[in-house]
């Protein structure tokens, strides 16, 4: 198994209290085989749930976990904000709290590192939502691709894989749900070189995802139009 020098790992967290424990356990037991050097962050956005008091009582068990507590909730990407300036190591691993993903398959992401690659990007094999999310991530995905220069398939796909040298260098601005977005063009116009490989997708166990309520889906919207005008601009001078 290939072995990073260095890793980070992190996960942003809302209410996760009933899916939070097994992803960290499950962090620390592969982290030990696949990096020389290794952290573990929860970054637990403002939950109104008992994912404080899970937190605590992991850190019985795991005394070097990281918990980066938000008093309110600052939004997706204001949660992964916080996990980027709390990394310290080579390469930052982050996927979501609520366990629609396996951390483990994060050896999948690792097979891919070569001296050449500096983002490895998963993509979801199989959506295990409802027809009627499965419809509007394909088209929110395909509307992006229309607009945007994009270097990977699946934008919407939060398991990934990066080497923190190129998260230094950004101020994000969007804390919404299209800050995924943000960070891949962000980085792609940097120069930072892309790569891929399919990962499992699980439905939902516990809880409800907030990126699909009316509110939020209106403030994702203002903040692409808005993100539109300024990506337009970096493309610009960039070239």
């Amino acid at each position: 198994m290939k072995k990073l020098k260095s890793l980070t790992i992190f996960f942003p967290a809302y209410n996760d209290e009933k899916s939070i424990p097994l992803l960290v356990t499950k962090a620390y037991q592969i982290a030990q085989h696949i990096a020389s050097s290794f952290e573990v962050i929860v970054v637990n956005d403002g939950s109104t749930d008992n994912t404080h008091g899970v937190l605590k009582k992991l850190k019985l068990t795991y005394s070097d976990l990281k918990v980066v507590n938000h008093r309110k909730n600052r939004g997706y990407g204001g949660a992964l904000i916080s996990g980027f300036l709390n990394s310290s190591k080579e390469w930052v691993f982050y996927t979501d709290g609520d366990g629609q993903y396996d951390p483990s398959e994060i050896t999948k992401l690792i097979s891919k590192v070569v001296r050449h690659v500096d983002v490895i990007n998963g993509y979801k094999l199989e959506r295990a939502d409802n027809f009627l999310r499965k419809f509007i991530g394909s088209t929110y995905n395909l509307i992006l691709h229309k607009l945007y220069d994009l270097p990977i398939s699946d934008v919407d796909c939060d398991f990934r894989l990066i080497k923190r040298r190129f998260l230094k260098k950004f101020d994000f601005v969007s804390t919404s749900g299209m800050f995924p977005l943000e960070l891949v063009l962000k980085l792609h116009l940097e120069g930072a070189r892309f790569t891929e490989v399919g990962v499992h997708h699980y439905k939902r166990l516990y809880g409800k995802s907030k990126f699909f309520s009316v509110k939020h889906l209106f403030k994702t919207l203002i903040e692409h139009i808005e993100f539109y005008k300024v990506y337009n601009k970096m493309r610009y001078e960039n070239h």
